[in-house]
């Protein structure tokens, strides 16, 4: 099935759809690192570096020649920052639609939507998407869509209850111009059962990786000026382990004063929390030997394979990764849109 992708990114969506049978005749990223890690990975020259409002009619009637007309997928996964929890906190910065960049990015992929009509739509986003503040971006992306002719579903999945080592929850919006989609089922759950296979942790991928060895990459020390307090901290805690409401004899900080990541440690025996676009010296998850994870460990987190390849140093890597839908997840909803279209 031909599909187009916007907001490729180092392909995590793009992979998890393209192994439930779709085929991106055109891929579309403003990031050069993320292009170049496109190109080799899907050993592709159908990857632009380019922004998405530049993708125009004639573009894509170049680009796509007969296929213009026979798209069964248009995939993307706008930037989120304007949507993020993380916003409700910078309260400088202007939030959903009013941000130039949420404007700019939902604008363009709806436009590309209006112009290619494909047989269907997948766009992915943070679960912030459906808070109360930002609901009207929402409301208007459905009732675009819906003006277009699609039937439009909703829904956020948790990429840990489908096999993903990793609590990340997401908002999945599609849409079908006919037929019925229906989202995917949970295959796995915390304990088990039901039929369901027991949530993945993150020792169960990463304890083959693990070494106490593996050192700190210089210039970003695991807690920082808090490496000390880190290393207290049991695995699977963050910094509220110091603080009275704890029950810590000497507390070191205020209950609720930092963000929930602060000094956050995993432990091999829970799924991790959620992998950020950012490396950070105090925000985590970190690993519970008390040290920045690796590349290789959040790619295994996020299920790319072991030998994805990314371009740039390792923030623009980490990057790369840390934006990306996990691919086991993309992969669900892929074969249930799939479905849809036989």
């Amino acid at each position: 099935m031909k599909m187009v992708s916007l907001f490729s990114g180092c392909g995590g969506l793009d992979l998890g759809l393209e192994r439930a049978g779709f085929k991106s005749l055109l891929s579309v990223d403003v990031d050069g690192n993320c292009v170049s890690s496109y190109q080799k990975n899907f050993n592709c020259k159908n990857i632009y570096c380019m922004s998405s409002s530049a993708v125009d009619e004639p573009f894509l009637k170049k680009v796509l020649g007969s296929d213009f007309s026979k798209i069964d997928l248009l995939a993307g996964g706008p930037p989120c920052p304007p949507f993020s929890k993380s916003r409700f906190y910078l309260k400088d910065k202007p939030r959903a639609l009013d941000d130039p960049l949420a404007k700019e990015t939902i604008g363009s992929y709806l436009e590309v939507l209006s112009m290619l009509k494909p047989r269907a739509f997948v766009m992915e986003n943070v679960h912030g998407m459906m808070y109360k503040v930002h609901r009207e971006s929402y409301d208007f992306i459905v009732n675009y869509a819906k003006s277009l002719g699609y039937t439009v579903s909703s829904r956020v999945l948790n990429a840990v209850d489908f096999g993903v080592p990793q609590q990340r929850r997401r908002l999945f919006i599609v849409g079908v111009l006919e037929g019925e989609f229906y989202f995917p089922e949970e295959t796995h759950a915390e304990n088990g059962g039901s039929g369901k296979e027991v949530w993945a942790t993150a020792g169960d991928v990463l304890c083959d990786l693990s070494t106490a060895e593996v050192c700190d990459i210089p210039g970003h020390f695991a807690g920082g000026q808090h490496h000390k307090l880190l290393k207290g901290i049991p695995p699977g805690e963050n910094y509220l382990f110091y603080t009275s409401e704890k029950g810590h004899p000497t507390p070191h900080f205020k209950w609720r004063s930092r963000y929930w990541s602060f000094l956050l440690k995993l432990s091999p025996d829970k799924p991790s929390w959620t992998i950020q676009a950012r490396r950070s010296n105090n925000m985590g998850p970190f690993h519970w030997q008390s040290r920045i994870l690796t590349i290789e460990e959040v790619k295994r987190l996020q299920t790319f394979p072991d030998e994805w390849f990314l371009e740039g140093g390792i923030e623009q890597q980490w990057r790369q990764v840390g934006n990306a839908v996990p691919p086991l997840l993309a992969q669900a909803v892929g074969q249930k849109i799939a479905l849809s279209l036989k």
